[in-house]
This record gives C-alpha cells, structure tokens and sequence, in this order.
C-alpha cells in the first residue's frame, strides 16, 4: 500500500508542478518569509513509554519521534508552530524552551506554540515529573515514582534543547515564501468514543456491538486545516496540518504514530525535505475507534495508523494542490493566563482511597486500584496547588488563527471555536505549552455523563466550566485580531468576462 501511495502521490506531484510554475510568475512580497526545520526525540530502548497511570517500558523501536518547526515571518513579527511527537509536554520544558527561543533568535514566547500529538507510543515526558512529588507523605512519593509513569529527566532536556534547535533553524533557515491556507474534510476515520446508554449515563468504549447504545454523546471534527510553503521559485519547503484525532493507533514500538504516515504522504507530493508540522485539534473524545462496527476487528496496530495518517494525509494534498499561495500576512502572537479551580476529592473519597492502594488481601482489581493512587496524588496536588494555571494562546498567520490550550479539549468546544473566532480559517489545537489533562463539557459532567474522560485523577481535574472558560479566552484572543487576506487569483476584468474564445464562438457547422 506504500508503494500505492508514492505512486500517486507522484502522479499528483508531477500536475501540481505545473499549477506551481505559474504561481511562481507573481513573488510574494519579499518581507514574508518562511522557514522549516525538524530534529529527533525519538526514545531510547528501554525507556518509560506513558501513556497510562502505571510503568510501561519501550521494547522497539517502530519510527522516528520527532520536533518538526515551522516560522513565519512578515517583516515586522514572526511567529513559530511547533509540534511534537509526545504524549504532552509539561510547563516547564515548554516555557524553558520558550525563554531560550527568546534569547536565541528572538521570537517572544508568546508567539511560540509547543504542541504535542498525543501519541501514546513517544518518549518520557510523563505523567509525573522528576521532583514533582518530594514534598509529599512517602506512600504518596512511592506511588508517584515507583508505580506511575515518569518523565525521563536527560531525555526532557533533550526534548527542550531539541525545540530550540529546530525553531532557530527554522527561524535561520526562513526564505522570501508563498503561502496557502484551505481546509479539507475527512470523516471516515474518526469517531467520538463516548456514547449514551440506555441506563441514562455516558460511556466512554461501550464496546463494537452494544445494545445499550443509544447514540454518540458529542461529535468529531472533520477539518484538515492545512499551510502550504514554496520558496519563490516554486520549491516546496514544507506543510502545517492540523486535524482533531487521538493518536492511539499504536502500530507497535516507539512511534509518530499515524502522524508517520501522513507524514509520508504529504511527502509524495512535496518531496522528503518538506517538514510536515502536525498540530492536534480538539480530540479529547476522538478517536480512531468506532464502537457501532459490525465487524470483528481490532481497531490499533500498523493497518490503522496508515488508514488514519494515509487518509488525513491524502486530503492535507487535495488542500495543497487546491491553494493559491502569496502572502499570509500579518503573523501576530498573544496568550493569556487563567487561573481555573480543580475538583477536590471528598475526605471519604481519600480514606477509602488509602485503605485501597495499601491492601494485600484479597488483592485489588487493577483498574480500581490505579484510580484510588490517582485519589491519592490528587489530594496531595491540591493541597499545594488548589487551582491550576491553564494558558490560552492564539497564532495568527494571515487569514487563519490557531488556537491553543493546554487541554485533552473535547471536540465541541473545537467546533464552538471555529464558529466563534471571526476567522476565515480557525485551528483548534490541543495540549499546547502545557498539559492540564481532559476537560470535557459541562453536559458531560452531568448527572447525564460519565466515562473515563471525567474520571478525578491527578491528570484530570479542572472545575467542570473550565471548557467554557477556555472557550471564551480563546474567542476574545482571536476577536481582537483583524484576519488577512486568503490569497487569491486576480479578478477578471469586464473584457474578459464577455469575450468568447476564438475557437469556439461559431454556430453549428452541419455542411
């Protein structure tokens, strides 16, 4: 099937260089600029691989993690996009990274967006940081450190040192650019995990076959929100691609996941050196798993990570060879700080949590027994931290805007943010600069709700208007901007309009 892909894809490529040497006849104006660069963070054998509340170590590795950065430039600001291979990425590696951007090439931190795939087959950058617990009883340290996933300390640097390289290469490496922006649709290989049941609640995985469905409880999001780069002489540098779905494919070992695969394909068409800058939407209940399947199948390995990454990046190549490139001016940065309250467990909730994790006999059920460690370490989270720091930033790169939080951002708000914004192109991203676990709606919080998503643990944890409130910061950030220009052909003119092409203006010729 890979071969099948290259193949068309260079079918694609070899039209599209056509519609490319005619748009190289108008250069953009020289003060827009664009820039690429990408570096690896791939983990090492035997390495923690999160993406649980438990330990689990990489055995293989299956590809390339990476940081792939993209900066634009319009003579007066730049900004950066950057995504990550990861799981998530913490504060502190994301505002460190900020402060040596800032030192280094001079991009102001809130114009650089540090944003993780979520893939769940990356390195060690969490769930607890070193040092994060040392405050805490020992039994709480004990189960920070030595029964959940932990970030690597050597490898988080070299995640932080690796954003910088690849955002001042970008940034040295930018080149007078064209620039297109457009949005595609792909539907069919995303699903929304949680559903309402019969008994009045939400289920997140009911399971294939269920008869206590009822229907889905939220929606996807099918945008392929796309930017495409060529130097002026129509030589491609490379892509953006934001799309809202879980990277849960796991094709096996450390990985992009199925971000691989759209990789690949965005690839045939604008040749291996463009970097492919993936940026996740508002996924917190998407996924690649459809739980009304009539078929036996397991929905995860290598079949599903090409499915999702080949589909997504095979519209990311109808957008780009759709788009009219030029100039996606003005480039603007600006975030914002809320300080939002968690949930607090109740003191039983903690008592029997306790009484839980330290009994031997008869030995606890495991999925219950990691959520009363994660009771644990909540209460000790909040007692030092009551209420959470949750950034909201926006991007703006001409006539679109990317807007970000640090949040597993469930897929309505996604969709209430691109209705909202003002914007002619609206990219929600999520877990960006920061990781403040899932924050679902209001309704899902309910007494209708349910489902892993509002689980209380460490992760997950904000007051329940916290997606509300993400929402609005976001919309005022984007509704104080003025969008660009899409680019565009030239209009044409009155004379155009009305004369016939010589060759066809003539009556039936029947003698």
């Amino acid at each position: 099937m890979r071969d099948t892909i290259r193949a068309c894809c260079g079918v694609v490529a070899l039209c599209f260089g056509f519609s490319r040497s005619a748009a190289a006849e108008e250069p953009a104006p020289p003060a827009f600029q664009a820039g690429f660069a990408e570096r690896d963070i791939t983990p090492s054998i035997g390495m923690e691989a999160p993406g649980g509340y438990g330990k689990s170590y990489h055995r293989q590795i299956h590809d390339p993690c990476k940081v792939r950065a993209a900066v634009f430039g319009d003579g007066a600001n730049r900004v950066a996009l950057v995504g990550l291979d990861a799981l998530f990425v913490r504060r502190q590696v994301a505002a460190a990274a900020r402060q040596a951007i800032q030192e280094k090439c001079g991009i102001e931190p809130q114009c650089v967006m540090i944003a993780a795939s979520h893939s769940h087959s990356a390195g060690p950058m969490g769930m607890i940081l070193p040092g994060e617990y040392d405050d805490a009883s020992p039994l709480v340290k004990s189960l920070a450190y030595e029964k959940s996933s932990n970030g690597d300390p050597k490898y988080l640097d070299h995640v932080r040192q690796q954003i910088v390289d690849a955002v001042c290469a970008a940034d040295a490496g930018k080149v007078p650019a064209r620039c297109g922006v457009g949005a595609g649709v792909e539907d069919q290989v995303t699903f929304n995990r949680r559903f309402r049941m019969r008994n009045g609640l939400t289920y997140t995985h009911p399971n294939p076959g269920n008869p206590e469905i009822v229907e889905p409880a939220g929606p996807i999001d099918p945008q392929v929100g796309v930017i495409g780069a060529w130097d002026l002489a129509g030589k491609p540098l490379g892509a953006v691609v934001n799309f809202a779905c879980h990277a849960t494919t796991s094709p096996g070992g450390a990985s992009a996941d199925y971000v691989m695969y759209l990789e690949q394909v965005v690839r045939g068409l604008m040749g291996s050196d463009a970097v492919v800058v993936f940026l996740n939407g508002a996924s917190g209940d998407v996924t690649q798993v459809d739980n009304r399947t009539p078929y036996q199948v397991k929905q995860f390995g290598e079949t599903f990570a090409r499915r999702v990454g080949g589909r997504v990046g095979a519209e990311a190549v109808k957008v780009l060879v759709s788009m009219e490139p030029g100039a996606l001016a003005p480039v603007k940065g600006r975030s914002t700080v809320l300080k939002i309250k968690r949930r607090v467990p109740k003191p039983e909730r903690v008592a029997k949590a306790l009484e839980l994790v330290q009994q031997t006999s008869p030995k606890p059920e495991p999925t219950e027994w990691s959520f009363a460690k994660e009771t644990l370490l909540l209460d000790a989270l909040v007692a030092r931290a009551p209420i959470a720091d949750v950034e909201t930033q926006a991007i703006q790169v001409g006539p679109a805007v990317f807007l970000a939080c640090p949040a597993e951002y469930f897929c309505q708000y996604g969709l209430d943010l691109e209705a909202g914004s003002g914007f002619p192109f609206t990219f929600p991203v999520s877990l960006a600069n920061d990781c403040v676990g899932y924050v679902p709606t209001e309704e899902a919080l309910g007494e209708r709700g349910g489902g892993y998503e509002t689980r209380l643990t460490s992760y997950s944890n904000l007051e329940p208007t916290a997606g509300s409130q993400i929402a609005r910061s976001l919309v005022e950030l984007a509704r104080g901007w003025q969008p660009g220009p899409v680019p565009a052909l030239p209009r044409l003119s009155a004379e155009q309009r009305v004369k016939p092409w010589s060759y066809g203006n003539v009556p039936p010729e029947l003698e």
